[in-house]
């Protein structure tokens, strides 16, 4: 019998839990919440660090901190059994290598890292080494999808092998990069990984859940004879990891938790195609009243469009709340466009900071709260409940998490949270999640 190693994820947003279930995740990574996450009875707890929102250099110091305090609380709570995993996007987005090489500094030395982006719940699978995106149900390599073209994260090639070249600019050349194909892959591997050293690059074929399953057995077996392995994933990975049973209540019975039957609201701030689309598709069905924010005004330097934005806003929400609806805000649909990436940035953390606002002037009787959009859900965590740990109770759909906030919450106790990541789910999502919360 292998031991089941402690599952450490550091995610780079608050989405990455959305295939497991009943585990922590910790807002904040001092050395005593980390500890929580080392003693709590979840093979697996994550550390949401929210570095897909930041800058570089920001994103290394975050992550070197987290490593710092890590090492100790693990030293503190003598935990000789663990795995790291840095959780990043599906399609590709994020801070690599930056992150792995931080944690290989702070962590190591490892004997391999591995690239296995896979989400079979988001139609996200790797073929002979090249990553795939179902877009209208359609297998389309990754780099010839909208997420390729990111203005942060951009990328011109999905076999993974040329991306770590690009993205190493070079220190990894493609030829370097092991390559674990689907036919191997469903051999076994076990022997391979036994002989990787110095952190090798791997990059790992898998299409469906059976294929990371089994990867990951052969994973925790070289493990247990002393093989020290980072994982740069998507969620999929975490699900064969962790090897957890199904969740206590099944997602169509989600609304169980909702406070009182109560109407929610739902803030969205996302803009990618998907969350339109999602987002049209909700804003249809009954019971719900759209209030869009107007973001471009926040340019505006003559007078404090900030403050008269909040007040509308949170004025409309509790009106529509009190005629006993559920109101979507929503940011503008439009994508605006700066000089440069750091302005980008810097724009998107004041259009985050009024949602958080909006979020805390919320009616304190709602029944129910979705995030939609990656760094929104983490904000929505970490500023607009202000929580340190939440427990995650399951998916309401798949790729789809919903947490709750604790009950001595001072503003919404025992609220259920339900975090919606941008490309996730079809064109109607965000309304099967509304319906399924209302009934």
């Amino acid at each position: 019998m292998i031991n089941q190693p402690k599952i450490i994820v550091l995610d780079d947003d608050p989405t990455g839990s959305q295939t497991v279930h009943s585990c922590l995740l910790l807002m904040q990574w001092d050395e005593e919440t980390l500890r929580l996450g080392l003693q709590d009875d979840a093979p697996i707890f994550f550390v949401l660090t929210n570095t897909r929102a930041l800058t570089p250099d920001k994103a290394a110091a975050v992550i070197r901190e987290v490593c710092h305090n890590l090492k100790a609380a693990i030293a503190l709570e003598n935990v000789s059994d663990f795995l790291i995993v840095s959780r990043s996007d599906s399609t590709l987005r994020g801070h690599y290598p930056i992150e792995t090489d931080v944690i290989a500094e702070e962590l190591g030395p490892f004997d391999a890292h591995f690239l296995t982006p896979a989400f079979f719940e988001g139609g996200r699978v790797t073929r002979d080494s090249v990553h795939y995106l179902k877009v209208n149900g359609v297998d389309t390599p990754v780099h010839e999808t909208e997420f390729a073209r990111d203005s942060v994260f951009g990328y011109s090639t999905g076999y993974l092998p040329d991306y770590v070249e690009e993205k190493t600019q070079g220190r990894i050349k493609s030829e370097q990069v092991e390559r674990f194909l689907l036919a191997e892959i469903r051999q076994g591997v076990r022997d391979r990984l036994l002989n990787l050293h110095d952190n090798q690059c791997g990059v790992v074929d898998a299409e469906t859940q059976e294929d990371m399953n089994r990867f990951a057995q052969d994973v925790l077996a070289a493990a247990s004879q002393g093989k020290r392995f980072l994982f740069r994933s998507a969620a999929s990975l975490l699900t064969a990891l962790a090897n957890l049973p199904p969740q206590a209540i099944a997602p169509e019975d989600m609304a169980q938790y909702v406070r009182d039957g109560k109407p929610g609201a739902v803030i969205v701030g996302s803009h990618v195609q998907k969350t339109t689309e999602q987002l049209q598709n909700l804003l249809q069905q009954p019971g719900v009243v759209g209030v869009e924010v107007d973001v471009a005004r926040l340019l505006d330097r003559s007078s404090d469009p900030r403050s008269a934005l909040l007040a509308e806003v949170s004025a409309k929400a509790a009106d529509i709340h009190n005629s006993g609806k559920t109101p979507v805000v929503y940011t503008s649909r439009q994508e605006l466009t700066f000089d440069d990436v750091q302005t980008r940035l810097d724009f998107g953390e004041a259009v985050s900071g009024l949602l958080m606002d909006i979020l805390k002037h919320l009616p304190p009787d709602i029944g129910f709260l979705i995030s939609k959009g990656g760094i929104t859900s983490n904000d929505t965590l970490s500023t607009g409940l202000a929580l340190r740990t939440a427990r995650l109770l399951g998916q309401v759909l798949p790729g789809v998490s919903m947490v709750r906030t604790p009950a001595d919450h001072p503003q919404f106790p025992d609220l259920p949270v339900v975090l919606f990541p941008g490309n996730v789910g079809d064109a109607t999502g965000l309304a099967t999640v509304y319906q399924r919360l209302s009934s």
